[in-house]
């Protein structure tokens, strides 16, 4: 489980995230939505421990982020992008370096690096450079390396963009079945297809804070339209800008 609670961020007179609340629970995927600057990517680094906030709690899995900080990540992975790849690694030597940053070693590192590699279906590619592999190679790829510890939670900062339609398929299928094998899956989209598909929840934010939470029909009952992104829309407008306490 994934939790944040009154969270505020400014960076100077930007007010990034001036208290935004949410929940993401087990064997889900939680969508966290909101226009450009609305404060979805604040939110997520600072899950991630990649954000000090100013104030309010982030946990992961009861573990407070600030206080606990190792013991908190040791049960996150964090999906950034798949650019971060190092093309002269192979698919092996990724998951290994990133076992071995998670504190995995010997036996028990080989064993999560082959399981890995046998639940993303990459023993065909596991031993290439990563260099010139195809959109969808990377993303198994990426996103093996961040599981690879296997972790009870995982979030994904818009993990589709700029992907093929193949490569969004496949990914499509990968967080449905680790959703399935219990994760608590927390990402951000902006594409309301695969948010209607893939979210058994919704976190709304406008101005850098919580609007509203719910199932997609419970968003769209809440602004009295059929059309999520409708419901988003109007919701978001209906928001008042405001400034940090």
């Amino acid at each position: 489980m994934i939790e944040v609670e009154s969270y505020f961020k400014s960076y100077g007179a930007v007010h990034a995230a001036q208290g935004v609340s949410l929940k993401a629970g087990d064997a889900a995927i939680t969508t966290l939505l909101g226009g450009n600057g609305s404060g979805k990517t604040t939110t997520l680094r600072a899950i991630a421990g990649l954000i000090r906030p100013d104030s309010g709690r982030t946990a992961i899995d009861g573990l407070d982020v600030r206080r606990d900080r190792i013991a908190a990540l040791k049960r996150l992975g964090f999906f950034a992008d798949r650019f971060g790849l190092y093309p002269r690694l192979t698919v092996r030597e990724h998951l290994e370096l990133s076992a071995a940053v998670h504190g995995l070693k010997g036996a028990a590192l080989t064993s999560a690096v082959q399981r890995t590699i046998t639940l993303l279906d990459m023993g065909s590619i596991a031993d290439r450079r990563t260099a010139g592999m195809s959109q969808g190679q990377q993303v198994k790829a990426a996103l093996g390396r961040a599981i690879v510890h296997k972790p009870a939670n995982l979030i994904l900062d818009e993990p589709t963009r700029g992907l093929d339609i193949f490569a969004v398929r496949l990914l499509r299928e990968l967080l449905k079945r680790l959703r399935a094998e219990g994760l608590c899956i927390l990402m951000s989209s902006h594409i309301m297809a695969e948010v209607a598909e893939l979210s058994d929840a919704i976190t709304l934010i406008a101005h850098g804070r919580t609007v509203t939470t719910g199932t997609p029909a419970e968003i769209c009952a809440r602004a009295g339209v059929t059309s999520l992104e409708d419901a988003i829309v109007a919701l978001s407008a209906s928001t008042p800008e405001r400034t940090a306490a």
